[in-house]
């Protein structure tokens, strides 16, 4: 039987004295995308990053790809982190980099692909996201939503085995913010078929999750399929799913 591609054993992360994740346990398999969701400070963002070696947990255990990462050295952990794909909230694209040149800067940094294989890795992904042809613009001049869009093409050209997602419809209007779950959903169907996605937007995860996950106060209130989610009797849960624990 394969390892999980994401275990997290008994999670705990503080800053500055203040619990933020308290003792968090999850599983993901390949093939499953799992939705983070819960609301402002509830520490989505904290346990993405502490998933992805971006952290370390104050204690408990982090395995990434069937290794135990948390307390490897950075040069130990960058092959398993280079396996996975981070998006960003705000796309942290380089403002003085061209389009083109953002989504290059993975495979000229841990590649060894020539000029002639970069420039069709890249134009394949920019194709993907829906933005052909922009290759000499800059992230100043694009909309949120083509920002957005620009960061996964730069997550998914080194074409890695899962994808972590921080929050990808952020900021953006209810157009955009389709584009983006249909894009996720796509992705699915044979680029990366394995996912977390950190959110508040309830319609996202219901459009993208196999399994949905609930965090509430650095706990998981409940972790099931979107219909064991749905159907939930755990007040937390009802109340998240009403729209009174959600950020706008």
């Amino acid at each position: 039987m394969a390892a999980p591609i994401v275990e997290v054993r008994e999670v705990w992360k503080a800053f500055d004295e203040k619990p933020v994740l308290r003792g968090i346990s999850l599983t993901l398999d390949k093939g499953t995308t799992l939705a983070v969701m819960g609301g402002s400070g509830s520490g989505k963002t904290v346990l993405l990053r502490t998933i992805d070696g971006l952290l370390a947990p104050d204690a408990g255990e982090v395995w990434l790809f069937g290794t135990r990462i948390d307390g490897l050295r950075e040069e130990q952990l960058l092959p398993l982190r280079r396996r996975a794909g981070y998006v960003f909230q705000g796309a942290a694209l380089f403002d003085s980099l061209s389009v083109f040149e953002n989504v290059a800067f993975p495979l000229r940094e841990h590649t060894r692909l020539g000029e002639g294989e970069i420039t069709d890795r890249v134009h394949h992904f920019l194709a993907l996201v829906g933005l052909p042809s922009i290759d000499d613009v800059l992230p100043g001049e694009l909309s949120g939503g083509m920002r957005k869009r620009v960061g996964i093409a730069r997550t998914l050209v080194t074409e890695p085995e899962v994808v972590f997602f921080d929050e990808p419809t952020a900021g953006l209007d209810p157009t955009n913010a389709r584009l983006v779950a249909e894009l996720i959903n796509e992705l699915k169907k044979g680029i990366c078929d394995t996912s977390i996605v950190v959110t508040h937007d309830l319609e996202l995860a219901d459009a993208v999750a196999d399994r949905m996950a609930i965090l509430y106060q650095g706990r998981f209130a409940e972790v099931g399929t979107p219909a064991e989610i749905h159907r939930s009797a755990n007040r937390v849960v009802r109340d998240f799913l009403a729209g009174e624990l959600r950020e706008g």
